[in-house]
């Protein structure tokens, strides 16, 4: 996750009035400068904000207690005040001739957060303290059994990870979603106000909002990614059958039914959203080209940063520097002992321009090494595009951000772990490149309608189609329907399970990460073909393709200075985000799930 995105959903961005408000001193007063100069004075003061901000919220996510809530939340609030009064002086502009830089500067400062709080110091304030106490709640979240014996979300984690009991997997699931409850009036109240300031901005609600910040309209943005889905949910439809098969020879068809929705405890993840941690169940050839990167950490007992350092030699080889000595010395690689921490794997970039970090909580596995990949993608990019006016220090959208490791992770091929010793042979017979993708579609392919839900749910929970009354039936309304899972046990109103989640009391939207799962592929088809590849997709690894490193830093280089279409042509030749390379790389393994689900009765 990245971290500066996140700061937008921490930040509460305030508007004094709606961009169509005609009266006032504000609408009637002059600007004392140009728009130019405007966006200048802008940049500089908001480099300053900038480090305040990620400072008092890395403060909070590795200490988190009374104090740091404190702290984190009155620079938001103070921030919220700063933003409030630039966006007052940027609506004079409106309607100005100005160039297309600064109109793209201007839209960002009005229209670039996740979250507005309304122009009133009391509400403002208000907003802040609730989104600071959710995300302690969730941070600081823990099952206990008794007094003496409670499990941290992280361990929980871990243990839905291993696990394999039926029962035992019931416990922890519904355990850690005691955590939810007492932010349930809290989300409620969060959305009122979010909701009254995405008003005074001009937008219906604050999912409206968000839908606008994709270079299209909020309409356009909703077909493109049902146009995605639909792309791409054959291939999920075909691999739910067959999981839904084995999990029903591994547990019994009297607790999975055959005919219906798969329980949502039993997918090995706490949230259902991956499902890579079941591979020993669905293994389609056992032990052909078992890629045990597991056993070679803990065997050559890899330390966390060591892990990190994989990572990096990756992008190294790719002609990008080393991360800078402040990195090694200021991230979170372990969990503090003495200390609550948010262990959710998040890059930082505190001060916009190289003090770069990750906060983690890594353990030797194999899952966490794929996620460092990931979290150095983001923290490549910032790098990249430092140089770009303050602004435009973003990604071209949301999915770009996630997508960027994503695409490094699917070079993490046999060979590719073979070559860095990670493990020992690389063999590549038609078993072994089934088994691969049976590993990675369990991850990649089943998150695709867990990351296009969430951000429905919200917008449903915005526009008030959903309303407090029904949070929780509507929440696993959207589950059955695009996921086909359903909770193991009865589930009401008097639970609040999306807050369990945390990217949901976070603020942290979500359709980026379904948006990265499609990108990431586009990506890796584009620089395979520049690294010179020949071959299934699957089998590619750009690893050392200096090329392919080259056409990748063009593109990350403009940030979000243009829209999000040019920076995709740099690299793709295309404008259009495209599931067809998620289709090709998947290949073998449709023809396989087809086989196996011929004599069944899929769907739910």
């Amino acid at each position: 996750m990245n971290r500066i995105l996140a700061l937008l959903a921490l930040a509460m961005l305030a508007s004094a009035c709606s961009q169509n408000n005609e009266t006032g001193d504000t609408a009637a007063s002059a600007p004392t400068e140009s728009a130019e100069a405007f966006i200048a004075r802008v940049n500089d003061e908001y480099k300053d904000w900038w480090r305040e901000l990620n400072a008092a919220g890395w403060l909070r996510a590795t200490y988190i207690n009374e104090d740091s809530a404190v702290v984190d939340s009155l620079a938001n609030e103070r921030y919220a005040a700063w933003h409030s009064a630039r966006v007052k002086e940027a609506l004079q502009y409106e309607g100005q001739e100005m160039d297309a830089s600064t109109r793209r500067a201007l839209d960002a400062l009005k229209n670039g957060a996740l979250m507005v709080a309304p122009d009133d110091d009391a509400k403002r304030k208000e907003l802040a303290t609730i989104l600071t106490e959710m995300g302690g709640m969730y941070g600081a979240g823990q099952y206990c059994r008794s007094e003496d014996d409670c499990l941290s979300g992280n361990e929980l984690e871990l243990l839905m990870n291993t696990t394999k009991d039926y029962d035992e997997l019931l416990e922890y699931w519904v355990g850690w979603r005691e955590i939810a409850p007492p932010m349930r009036d809290k989300y409620a109240r969060f959305v009122e106000l979010s909701n009254e300031g995405a008003k005074e901005f001009g937008h219906e609600d604050l999912g409206a909002l968000w839908r606008s910040k994709y270079d299209m309209s909020a309409a356009e943005f909703e077909a493109d990614t049902a146009r995605l889905w639909e792309e791409v949910k054959p291939l999920y439809d075909e691999l739910h059958c067959h999981v839904r098969a084995k999990l029903g020879e591994h547990y019994g068809t009297d607790k999975v039914p055959q005919d219906g929705p798969i329980p949502a405890h039993l997918l090995g993840n706490m949230w259902a959203q991956e499902w890579g941690f079941i591979y020993d169940i669905m293994e389609p050839y056992p032990g052909v080209s078992d890629l045990d990167v597991d056993a070679t950490l803990k065997r050559k007992d890899y330390s966390p940063q060591e892990m990190v350092r994989s990572a990096e030699d990756f992008y190294v080889s790719l002609g990008f520097d080393r991360l800078p000595d402040t990195f090694w010395e200021r991230s979170q690689f372990v969990a503090p002992r003495d200390r609550d921490v948010v262990c959710h794997a998040s890059a930082w970039n505190l001060d916009g321009d190289d003090d770069l970090r990750i906060k983690m909580c890594i353990k030797q596995t194999y899952d966490e090494l794929r996620v460092i990949y990931h979290e150095l993608g983001h923290n490549y990019y910032q790098r990249a595009y430092n140089q770009q006016p303050m602004l435009f220090r973003d990604g071209a959208n949301g999915g770009f951000h996630e997508a960027i490791g994503d695409a490094v992770t699917l070079s993490m091929t046999p060979e590719y772990l073979a070559e860095v010793g990670l493990v020992a042979s690389a063999e590549q017979s038609e078993q072994a490149v089934i088994n691969r993708q049976m590993q990675q579609a369990l991850d990649k392919i089943a998150f695709l309608p867990f990351g296009k839900l969430i951000d429905e749910w919200r917008w449903k929970v915005f526009s008030g189609e959903v309303t407090p009354e029904n949070y929780n039936q509507a929440w696993w309304d959207l589950r059955l329907q695009y996921q086909g899972i359903a909770p193991p046990v009865e589930r009401t109103e008097a639970d609040f399970d999306p807050g369990a989640k945390y990217h949901v009391p976070g603020n942290v939207s979500y359709t980026r990460y379904f948006i990265a799962r499609i990108l990431q592929f586009q990506f890796q088809r584009a620089l395979c073909e520049a690294a010179g590849h020949e071959g299934l997709l699957s089998d590619c690894s750009v690893y050392g393709s200096k090329e392919a490193g080259a056409k990748f830093k063009a593109m990350l280089e403009p940030g979000s200075s243009v829209p999000w279409q040019d920076t995709l042509e740099k690299l793709t030749g295309t404008r259009a985000a495209d599931a067809t390379a998620i289709i090709d790389y998947f290949e073998p393994l449709m023809g396989y799930l087809k086989e196996q689900n011929a004599n069944r009765s899929c769907g739910w």
